[in-house]
């Protein structure tokens, strides 16, 4: 159901963007990026198929998908979607050199950028300064080890304010993460027409500096369960960040870009399903009974 949450929503946008543009004749794209196994994919693709036809046959579906493990699971759960769907290794290249080769739709992606490499960074209260955790080796294991901030960690630590600084509690934690904000910046690049849209597990800077923040954001997961130790059980662990949303507003905007929502997953789906209700969708497709009952598969 949240694939065919976020169809309906693509294809209004998608619609108005036709009704403003009569005159324009040229695709639409949808671009996911890091499209795991395709089910998300299939999901989008599949309703509009079934409920947008005029637009699905004006469509192109685009992965980014860097690792060539994930392509083959993704090509056989899209092989009836075959001539709709390309792929990209990365957004940056030589396809983003020309403006007929942008996008024209809407780039998306769905816990992607928590995902992300990070610099770990510790607050020095005594010299009002960053430091960098990084990680060592310590017998058979690894241990964090305070060293210098790296030159990339450095031209992004925060900039605290003179009060906030003056409180801000020694060993304070946060992160900075340079392909997050790198990755937002070349996909709005890339857009030439519509919209950016990120679903992830994320703050803004002033929630990520409240006392109850003081150990950071990072998390290690093993078996869907939160895991104590960060550096345990090396890639057996999935380890997770929350994304700093206000690092990707500012930057979005210096690229030309508005900020049109900034909300909770909840609060940007309820709404879709409430217009879904009020019959811009058709009869049956999305009730309150698959609402609950796909509420239920999923716990």
């Amino acid at each position: 159901m949240f694939g065919e949450l976020l169809a309906f929503q693509f294809a209004r946008w998608m619609e108005a963007d036709q009704q403003a543009t009569p005159r324009t004749s040229a695709a639409f794209q949808l671009v996911e990026a890091g499209a795991h196994d395709g089910h998300l994919a299939a999901d989008i693709l599949t309703w509009l198929q079934q409920h947008r036809p005029a637009l699905f046959n004006v469509l192109d579906y685009w992965i980014v998908e860097p690792s060539e493990r994930r392509r083959p699971r993704q090509e056989e759960k899209l092989d009836g979607f075959a001539p709709r769907v390309r792929w990209l290794s990365e957004m940056s290249g030589p396809h983003t050199n020309s403006e007929s080769a942008k996008v024209r739709g809407i780039i998306f992606a769905n816990e992607l950028l928590d995902a992300m490499p990070l610099h770990r960074l510790g607050w020095d209260a005594s010299n009002h300064a960053w430091f960098e955790w990084g990680i060592g080796v310590e017998g058979n294991g690894f241990v964090w080890r305070r060293m210098p901030l790296s030159s990339e960690a450095e031209s992004m630590a925060p900039q605290l304010s003179v009060e906030l600084g003056a409180v801000l509690p020694d060993g304070f934690i946060t992160e900075v993460c340079p392909l997050a904000n790198r990755w937002w910046r070349n996909a709005a690049r890339w857009l030439r027409r519509g919209r950016l849209l990120a679903i992830d597990y994320g703050l803004t800077e002033e929630e990520l500096f409240v006392p109850h923040r003081a150990q950071g954001t990072l998390r290690a997961y093993s078996r869907h369960h939160l895991a104590n130790d960060l550096l345990a059980q090396p890639g057996k662990q999935v380890l997770t960040a929350h994304v700093n949303f206000s690092a990707l507003q500012k930057i979005g905007e210096r690229m030309g870009l508005t900020t049109e929502v900034l909300s909770t997953q909840s609060q940007f789906l309820v709404p879709i399903f409430a217009l879904a209700q009020k019959g811009d969708a058709e009869p049956g497709e999305l009730t309150p009974e698959r609402a609950r009952a796909d509420a239920v598969a999923a716990t």
